[in-house]
């Protein structure tokens, strides 16, 4: 079911990268205003879309009926928060009065590397910690335990590649995370948000300007690779349903 899974996260690879370029260069046209810096791009949405449409697109062939898959639409991907009233996921699976599994689908682009990672591994803590305090204290009813996804794309230029010096004035930081680049330190936290349960599935990929507009792209580490991430999420959101 899997077959050419390749040629198929290269296309969601240089969606991701051609819907940037397009915002970029239109944001603004109609009201005059644009957005300083990089968040032209990074205030436009929809850049990501390649990723969550091969996921859906997963688990359909696989045998998932797609009226239980929601990925479009404001509401359809609203979820009860702890911490919040709602949150809304990029994808979701919700079959009758049980939800199955929500993944968030995130980039990290320059020029702001530093402000951006801090940023990105708050936000997938945050909302990690806010769904699974929720369900805790029953906001998705009977459900099974849901499954929580996370794909992090990165761009990979000098910026993120090369080693950044860490501050350690009062206590020393851990060593995984030492003259390490942004590039190894979202390997490095993007594994451990699996190894606290923070998410049961997680893929990091590496894609430069030049390479992911032709649909190149790397995957650091075997078990953050894309396939491993999508055959976690594909036996647990279908063995979940066939209990139902």
């Amino acid at each position: 079911m899997m077959q050419d899974l390749e040629r198929r996260i290269a296309a969601a690879v240089r969606h991701f990268w051609q819907t940037r370029t397009r915002q970029r260069k239109h944001q603004g046209t109609r009201t005059g205003r644009r957005d300083y810096g990089n968040r032209t791009a990074a205030t436009g949405g929809k850049q990501l879309d390649g990723f969550s449409k091969l996921v859906a697109d997963l688990l359909v062939e696989r045998g998932l009926p797609k009226s239980v898959v929601f990925r479009d639409g404001r509401g359809d991907l609203t979820l009860p928060g702890f911490f919040r009233p709602t949150k809304q996921w990029d994808l979701i699976v919700v079959a009758g009065d049980s939800l199955l599994a929500a993944v968030e689908f995130k980039s990290l682009c320059g020029p702001s590397f530093g402000d951006n990672y801090n940023n990105r591994v708050e936000e997938a803590v945050g909302n990690s910690t806010d769904l699974w305090t929720a369900y805790r204290e029953g906001a998705f009813q009977t459900s099974p335990r849901p499954l929580l996804g996370y794909l992090l794309l990165l761009e990979e230029a000098d910026a993120s590649t090369r080693p950044v010096a860490v501050q350690e004035k009062h206590f020393q930081v851990f060593k995984d995370y030492r003259d390490a680049s942004y590039a190894n330190r979202c390997e490095e936290s993007v594994r451990r948000l699996m190894r606290e349960r923070c998410y049961d599935a997680a893929c990091l990929l590496l894609s430069s300007k030049p390479s992911g507009a032709r649909g190149g792209y790397v995957e650091p580490a075997g078990d953050l690779a894309f396939a491993h991430f999508a055959k976690l999420l594909c036996n647990h959101v279908l063995g979940a349903y066939s209990a139902l």
